[in-house]
């Protein structure tokens, strides 16, 4: 089956005012991708998920969703492509105040017409896609934290977005709980058929669910390895790539 591109990046240069983060990105993210931006610590992933998700303006360069340039479109049709985005930002970024089903109702009451029973519903189902049937009333400081970075998500897929976007969704959580996460993502991936980016550092998620990635060098601030990450770690010339795929055991 050929591939698809959901996002393409041409030439993209990132930074806060005169301090460059990363610069000439190039990539593609093909439909139904699990794609992972991988590096060490401050290497610009997460500042490339903001531009990625229009929470900050690239210096130059362009982001393509299909055919519109994210970027260089008027505001009104950023915020519709916004739309069909999901986020699952590192602290799950529930409201406190909000029971579970709450939480995943605020997407649907602001962007859609659906009545209170039908909202209600629609929430129910996303908590249970996540494990987490009979959970609707529970509030967040009543959770785990596995269960509630799976509220995060159930939230994220609210609106029944084409592309998620995870940012680092294993971060503080114990081994098995990022191996279940691990797996609900590719369940999520392979029955709802979603593109799906993730932001990681931890080795083990990235072997398990990526089929492609980028590798972002903090030194030369910019791709230095692309490429399905368990071919990248046997196979990589880059010394610094093997070495972050290896934990330095290369």
């Amino acid at each position: 089956m050929a591939e698809s591109p959901e996002i393409v990046v041409k030439d993209l240069d990132i930074g806060y005012g005169d301090f460059v983060v990363l610069h000439n990105l190039h990539f593609t993210v093909n439909r139904g991708d699990i794609f992972a931006i991988m590096g060490g610590s401050g290497c610009g992933k997460s500042t490339l998920l903001k531009i990625l998700i229009g929470l900050m303006e690239p210096i130059k360069g362009q982001v393509f969703y299909g055919d519109v340039d994210f970027w260089g479109t008027d505001p009104s049709e950023r915020e519709r492509l916004m739309r069909h985005f999901g986020v699952l930002y590192q602290g799950g970024a529930l409201w406190s105040s909000m029971t579970l089903a709450e939480n995943v109702s605020l997407p649907l009451e602001q962007y859609t017409s659906l009545r209170r029973e039908e909202i209600r519903e629609v929430a129910s189902l996303k908590l249970a896609l996540v494990g987490l049937a009979g959970f609707e009333d529970y509030y967040p400081s009543e959770l785990s934290g596995g269960m509630k970075k799976r509220a995060g998500l159930a939230r994220a897929m609210a609106l029944d977005p084409d592309i998620l976007f995870f940012d680092e969704p294993s971060a503080g959580l114990d081994p098995v709980s990022s191996r279940r996460l691990d797996d609900l993502i590719l369940e999520l991936r392979d029955s709802l058929g979603s593109t799906i980016v993730v932001v990681s550092h931890e080795l083990a998620s990235i072997f398990t669910v990526a089929d492609n990635s980028i590798y972002l060098d903090a030194e030369t601030k910019t791709i230095t390895a692309s490429g399905d990450p368990k071919k990248l770690r046997e196979a990589s010339k880059d010394r610094a790539v093997r070495r972050f795929l290896t934990r330095g055991k290369e």
